[in-house]
């Protein structure tokens, strides 16, 4: 019988990409979520029953337990980049991975995969980076050979980033964003599948920072995205004082809305956007894990495609322009 890999948040964007690449390996894939019965697109990975997507709470031992039983390896995707309810920072981010790293070691389960972020700090000013951190000594307390891994902004067909300001290209004309100076280095979503499948069929352990192969200022990431689009926006900064103001106001509106109301940014997602999120000179990174990092420009017009003005059409028009000239 192939071998088992439990993915926790198998079904989120980082994670579907893991259970797509385990699946054409050959292993059978347990994908770990909250939501089942809206993960089923998961089954489409392999063959009829090599991917199954399964009910589970990581804030429960028992739940993890459960869909850990007859695992070789196992993976934690699980991440949130803002609070709701019990699903806190510390509740999902470091509580919750040391759970996972517990419980796989109990199980007998040799070879773990965590996927973190790039910043993760315990003495950061940001819950996040803090709780990153926690999460990744949580894990190595009970997984020692345990594989850290640590991309910057992840950009691909389902991200929240790049899909997100494109949408609010839309809009009108102005493109307002907080901390256009600081720099990131986006790392493409299968590259950081490729290093977690790494981790789990050859068993390489260590702390990886994941990024791709430029750094750009979030200035410089949005006139990238606008060029994709074929939109002229100026691009406004916010500074960082109006923005926490912002981030306070938000955050009682969404409090007042019981989380009907759902904040645009928030004072911990502030502070991550005055902190450079680029790999460091020092740290290991894609080369040593023998992967090629894959540029933002033969990725994102894939996908950013339908915000241009005439959607599918743009490029059949900009040839039929060519022609005529």
């Amino acid at each position: 019988m192939s071998q088992l890999v439990t993915i926790f948040g198998g079904s989120g964007f980082v994670g579907r990409y893991i259970a797509r690449r385990m699946a054409k390996a050959g292993w059978r894939v347990r994908v770990a979520c909250r939501n089942p019965n809206e993960a089923m697109f998961v089954r489409t990975y392999g063959a009829v029953g090599q991917v199954e997507p399964v009910f589970t709470n990581i804030r429960d031992d028992a739940s993890v337990d459960a869909v850990l039983t007859g695992a070789d390896a196992v993976v934690n995707c699980v991440g949130v980049l803002a609070e709701a309810g019990k699903n806190t920072f510390d509740a999902v981010q470091a509580e919750g991975a040391a759970r996972v790293a517990r419980l796989a070691a109990a199980a007998g389960i040799t070879r773990m995969v965590q996927i973190s972020a790039i910043g993760a700090d315990k003495d950061a000013d940001s819950q996040y980076a803090q709780t990153k951190a926690e999460g990744e000594e949580g894990v190595l307390a009970h997984m020692p050979n345990a594989l850290i891994l640590r991309p910057s902004i992840v950009f691909g067909p389902e991200d929240e980033f790049f899909n997100r300001f494109a949408s609010m290209s839309r809009l009108g004309p102005v493109l307002p964003v907080i901390g256009a100076n600081t720099r990131f280095q986006p790392v493409y979503v299968d590259d950081v599948a490729a290093a977690a499948e790494k981790g789990i069929t050859e068993g390489v352990s260590g702390v990886y920072e994941l990024g791709g192969p430029d750094v750009h200022s979030f200035r410089e990431l949005m006139a990238i995205m606008l060029d994709t689009v074929r939109r002229r926006r100026l691009v406004i900064n916010i500074p960082f004082f109006m923005a926490r103001i912002m981030a306070f106001g938000f955050g009682v509106l969404q409090f007042l809305t019981l989380g009907l109301v759902k904040a645009p940014v928030t004072k911990d997602q502030v502070i991550n956007l005055g902190v450079d999120n680029v790999v460091s000179e020092d740290a290991k990174g894609l080369a040593d894990l023998g992967i090629r990092p894959t540029s933002l420009e033969a990725v994102l017009p894939d996908y950013l495609w339908r915000f241009r003005p005439s959607g599918q059409y743009a490029a059949i028009k900009e040839s039929a322009r060519n022609l005529r000239s």
